[in-house]
């Protein structure tokens, strides 16, 4: 009933719990994102507290590791509790095995690149 008033696109980011009979919500705080690399389409994976200004920073060159691969497109985040959760899933996505799981995850919207 409480979830059918709230517009389900602003849940993005946050963690329903229900703890006597009370829903409570939560700022999930660690975001792991991948971007696209439109110039030589490999991944740029990372994590950040906040998504916003990270994007904003890759986006208009100010971080070093970036600026020379651009344009990005956002193709996937994904929220964590935890920091520790965070940094594993960044790790695993950097390895072989995890640009693949990426690879076949984001298949169809891939595609379009």
């Amino acid at each position: 009933m409480f979830l059918r008033e709230i517009d389900i696109k602003s849940l993005h980011g946050l963690f329903l719990t229900l703890e006597s009979n009370r829903i409570i919500l939560m700022k999930l705080l660690y975001c792991v994102y991948v971007f696209l690399s439109l110039k030589d389409r490999k991944f740029y994976i990372g994590y950040t507290t906040n998504l916003k200004q990270r994007l904003t920073d890759h986006f208009h060159g100010q971080s070093k590791a970036t600026a020379p691969r651009r344009p990005f497109k956002l193709i996937f985040c994904e929220y964590f509790l935890s920091k520790k959760d965070a940094m594993r899933r960044e790790r695993y996505f950097k390895t072989s095995y995890g640009k693949k799981a990426l690879k076949i995850m984001l298949r169809e919207g891939l595609k379009d690149f």
